[in-house]
Order: structure tokens, then C-alpha cells, then sequence
């Protein structure tokens, strides 16, 4: 039953809207990102570091969150219309693999939405900025390592728009969580809010490790909170109906 739940959730993203915002979000990142950069030249230096710091400014804080909270958003709509909540709770699977389901898919998305940002980013490096050779090994590291951060925002963000029956109020939470997010890693608090996790893992802006080789705080931390609002949920749709 649970693989029909990930099916039904893959068949709502068939010909949908979301993915003219996937192409599109990423992209404005980009361009932001490369016309920082080209415009701080004499400030950031030429590399193609310095491109992925101002690349990852703007999508970790900003692009990122609103789009995964689309995502979260757009799998839980139907959920919201009519009385469906009342035959989620009477389907023959645990509720929580709904929710699971639709984790499974929205880890898909981010991913090829990392994915597509790397291209972009290497696409900049080469058409706008004409860097010389290819992108370091660090900065794939810092993708793998900022998808690892976002599990616990996609996990809030599906949290939130399962109790919030608004498609835009949980985006708009997402990017306040983002501004926190900054200011909590400008205080080396990162660790202690999740959407500061997937800014460590991207290496956000900085023009050094911010995990520096560290990276058991940073997973132990990625891991409390994902278990953590997975309980919640969990404990949301066993305990209560959903009151949206």
C-alpha cells in the first residue's frame, strides 16, 4: 500500500504547474547569483568559489524554502479540498505513510532541483563569468551535503501545509524560516533551527568550511530534527484528524 501512495503522489505532479517553478526558481537564483558576482569582481575575486558563494546566497536563503514549500503545498491541496481528510483516515494505510509518501516524493524534486542548480551554476561559470576549467570537488560536496540539511525542511514544510489548508501561508512561513536561518548561522546557532541546516550544508555564502571536517554535529542535528518532526506528524495524524 505504501508504493501506491508514492505512485498517486508521483501521478499529481503529471503535467502540473510546479514545474514551470521548477525551471524558473532556479534560474532567477542563478541570475541573481551571476550578476552579484560579476558586479563584486575586485571584492570576490575570480574562481569559481567565489561564484558558488554568491550562487548559494540567494537559493539557500531564499529559493530553496519557497520552493520546497511549493512543493509540500501543492501534494497536500488535494488533500484539503472537500472531505478527502475524512477518507485519508478511513484508507487502509497507516496515515503517517501518506505523509511519508509524499516525503519520498518531495526528496525526488529537491533532488533534481540540486541537481539543476549545479548545471546552472557551471552553465554561469562558463557562459558569463568564462572561468577556467570546471567546478572544485568541494563544491559537489556541499550539494550532497545541503540536500542532507534540506530532508528537515522539506519534512517541516510538509508538516505545515498538512495542518495549514493556505497554499501561500506556508511559503511565506518557509521564508521567514530562511531569514532566521541566516541570522542563526551569522551566530554559529545554525544547528539549533533547520532551516540554517541546509545553508551549513551548501556552505552559503562563506568563504570557509563552516563544518571545517566537522560533520557529526551537523548530521546528529539534521537527524534530531528530521526524527522530531516526524513524530510530530506522526502523532498529528494517529491522535487528531487534521483540523485545516
Amino acid at each position: 500500500m505504501f508504493l501506491h501512495c508514492i505512485r498517486a503522489e508521483n501521478r499529481k505532479l503529471h503535467a502540473s504547474a510546479i514545474w514551470f517553478l521548477f525551471f524558473l526558481l532556479p534560474i532567477l537564483s542563478a541570475a541573481y547569483g551571476t550578476v552579484n558576482y560579476l558586479g563584486n569582481l575586485d571584492i570576490l575575486g575570480v574562481s569559481w568559489y567565489a561564484l558558488w558563494t554568491q550562487h548559494t546566497l540567494f537559493y539557500s536563503l531564499f529559493f530553496f524554502p519557497a520552493i520546497v514549500a511549493i512543493y509540500a503545498s501543492y501534494l497536500w491541496r488535494l488533500e484539503h479540498l472537500g472531505h478527502n481528510w475524512n477518507l485519508i483516515m478511513a484508507a487502509p494505510v497507516h496515515p503517517f505513510a501518506l505523509f511519508f509518501a509524499k516525503f519520498i516524493v518531495v526528496i525526488k524534486l529537491v533532488v533534481l532541483t540540486q541537481l539543476f542548480i549545479f548545471f546552472l551554476y557551471c552553465f554561469c561559470g562558463k557562459a558569463f563569468a568564462s572561468l577556467p576549467g570546471w567546478p572544485p570537488l568541494a563544491t559537489l560536496i556541499f550539494l550532497l551535503r545541503g540536500a542532507a540539511g534540506g530532508l528537515s525542511v522539506i519534512a517541516l514544510q510538509l508538516l505545515l501545509s498538512m495542518v495549514i489548508r493556505s497554499f501561500a501561508v506556508p511559503v511565506f512561513l518557509s521564508l521567514f524560516g530562511g531569514i532566521i536561518g541566516m541570522l542563526a548561522a551569522a551566530k554559529s546557532k545554525g544547528l539549533y533551527w533547520p532551516y540554517a541546516l541546509m545553508q551549513y550544508g551548501m556552505n552559503s555564502n562563506r568563504s570557509e568550511d563552516l563544518l571545517a571536517g566537522n560533520y557529526l554535529p551537523f548530521f546528529a542535528a539534521c537527524l534530531f530534527w528530521l526524527l522530531l518532526i516526524f513524530l510530530i506528524a506522526s502523532w498529528l495524524l494517529t491522535r487528531h484528524d487534521v483540523k485545516s
